[in-house]
């Protein structure tokens, strides 16, 4: 009859053990939603931080990495051979599956990305010259970013000059890589000696060899199909400010050399180791 009893006593929900109960677990989701909404708030403006992050007001707008859409298939590895190892994307694949291109082959042997000698020789030089790291390396005809991110994972601030839309893509990614955001400015333009629009021609297949002069883009490739399009030209003397200091100067832009160095005369007159090594 005493178990009956107890059996038929109503059960006591307010005990101290539950309220603990339901306090902790009460603060636990309120401590999730908190940390949840912090994410979703916060992400973007990280991202963006990271993949876009200009010092200066300029006369041309950096390229926008954030919204740019973003290319695919994306095949990125490590660099061989390099004292500051990075990570870069390809953006010629060769001929799939026939005939792939042998960064890609070398990646499924687990073997990382050939060395490109720009990079080896830009790090060489930015060692030897020992400058400080706020002085700037400036790259005309960045292409994938080989002489771009070299120098950015050395700690050096990077301006970078590229006016073919898909390599763009491919410097984006290799910004977020290699985390260096914070360090590479890069500009969908043509460099030369007047600001406005120039005939650009892309070589399909080959977008490295890509090349103002049509002349001079398919030199190495006369097979391959070319396409002439508009884009966007800049003297550096109009992007680079007086107060930066640049330390060195990259060019490689297909036989277009003269005009980008006659727009930048101001840059090129300044006295050896003050703005300009």
């Amino acid at each position: 009859m005493a178990n009956a009893w107890k059996r038929n006593q109503p059960t006591k929900i307010l005990t101290p053990k539950s309220i603990l109960l339901f306090l902790l677990s009460s603060l636990l989701l309120l401590t999730f939603l908190y940390l949840a909404s912090q994410i979703q708030t916060s992400t973007p403006k990280t991202l963006k931080t990271l993949v876009q992050n200009p010092i200066f007001e300029r006369k041309i707008k950096p390229f926008d990495c954030y919204n740019s859409p973003q290319a695919h298939p994306v095949i990125a590895n490590l660099v061989e051979g390099l004292k500051y190892p990075f990570l870069y994307s390809l953006s010629d694949f060769g001929n799939l599956p026939e005939k792939p291109h042998k960064n890609i082959v070398r990646t499924l042997k687990g073997k990382p990305f050939r060395k490109a000698d720009i990079s080896g020789t830009v790090q060489e030089l930015l060692e030897k010259l020992k400058g400080d790291k706020n002085r700037i390396f400036v790259d005309v005809g960045a292409n994938v970013g080989l002489a771009t991110f070299a120098a950015a994972v050395m700690g050096f601030r990077v301006l970078a000059f590229e006016p073919v839309f898909e390599n763009l893509q491919r410097i984006c990614e290799g910004i977020y890589f290699n985390r260096v955001g914070n360090l590479v400015e890069v500009f969908e333009a043509a460099t030369s000696d007047s600001s406005g629009n120039i005939t650009f021609h892309k070589l399909v297949g080959r977008l490295d060899n890509s090349a103002v002069s049509a002349t001079s883009a398919k030199m190495a490739f006369k097979s391959n199909e070319e396409i002439a399009l508009q884009v966007k030209s800049i003297p550096l003397d109009e992007v680079i400010q007086e107060s930066e200091p640049v330390l060195l100067l990259k060019i490689d832009v297909q036989g277009w050399e003269y005009h980008v160095l006659k727009g930048a005369s101001k840059l090129l007159s300044r006295k050896k180791g003050e703005r300009l090594t």
